[in-house]
């Protein structure tokens, strides 16, 4: 009994130093998948193919929150004070566990790990003589320090963020003309599984409504920036099998006009010219050979 009683505290210890190395199980992260969102052809605010609001009113979907566990926990320390990164673990798909643990090979996390949302400003005396603004002030570090990361170890990869803008803003047009020419069999190489999903149901929806759509973006683009970047693991045990999220404000000119089956304009006008602002998520595998930018999300406005 001495004995077995000594294995058990044993194992027991073993497993709150293991605990203690990677991280409480209580901490988890949240996403939001794009395949519960359906957002339609709308002005200003977002791009004339993916905005809610329309002359139609089209409806959207509820959005659908996933919660992932936290995979690992990096470590880095400013001015003494430890600060954690972490990397989130995404599950295979179940038709790719089902073809054996050795062989599974993700094509994409399938959610928006931690979808960016803009910071409400606080007053100058809140932040640094409250508690809650030292909260606050330290959440914002945190997030900042989170993007740093991830953008430091894509530029292992070769990243440059003037290539990447380039690539973007050329991404963005080709999907946007895919969308507005209906084109679902290109569309797929362009973008993730569940976005496909969700832009082939707004088609779908559109086509309902309109006959045709004429769509046009004046380059180049008014602006292009990154407002957030995130790491995805999928592999618990190995901290190099990761996918980066990048999320981008695109603000650009565009043209619209759409048809019905007489060919009558219903909708927009192509000779004006409109400030677009689209919030997209970009996505890309950083330990599969010959991977490429993928569109994975859009942030509603």
């Amino acid at each position: 009994m001495n004995s077995r009683l000594l294995q058990t505290l044993y194992r027991t210890a073993q497993n709150r130093a293991f605990t203690s190395r990677v991280g409480s199980s209580a901490n988890y992260s949240c996403g939001i998948t794009n395949g519960g969102s359906v957002s339609q052809l709308g002005i200003q605010k977002t791009s004339f193919l993916s905005n809610t609001h329309t002359a139609f009113s089209l409806a959207r979907g509820h959005k659908m929150i996933i919660c992932s566990a936290v995979a690992a926990d990096l470590s880095i320390f400013s001015h003494g004070i430890g600060i954690r990164l972490a990397t989130t673990q995404a599950k295979a798909p179940p038709q790719a566990r089902q073809m054996g643990a050795l062989k599974v090979s993700m094509l994409s996390p399938g959610i928006i790990y931690e979808p960016y949302s803009p910071r409400q400003p606080i007053p100058f005396w809140q932040r640094w003589f409250t508690r809650s603004g030292w909260r606050r002030t330290k959440d914002d570090i945190i997030l900042e320090l989170k993007s740093a990361y991830a953008i430091a170890k894509l530029r292992k990869k070769g990243y440059s963020k003037k290539q990447f803008y380039e690539e973007a803003v050329n991404l963005y047009k080709e999907i946007n003309t895919l969308i507005a020419n209906g084109d679902k069999t290109s569309l797929r190489k362009a973008v993730t599984e569940n976005m496909y999903s969700a832009l082939k149901n707004e088609i779908k929806l559109r086509e309902s409504k309109w006959n045709k759509v004429y769509w046009e973006m004046i380059l180049p683009v008014v602006k292009i920036r990154t407002l957030r970047a995130r790491l995805i693991g999928v592999d618990r045990s190995d901290l190099e099998k990761v996918f980066v999220q990048l999320t981008l404000e695109i603000l650009a000119k565009q043209k619209f006009e759409a048809y019905n089956a007489e060919g009558a304009v219903v909708a927009g006008d192509k000779s004006k010219e409109v400030l677009v602002r689209d919030i997209w998520v970009f996505e890309k595998s950083l330990f599969h050979e010959g991977a490429f930018w993928r569109l994975c999300g859009r942030i509603p406005i």
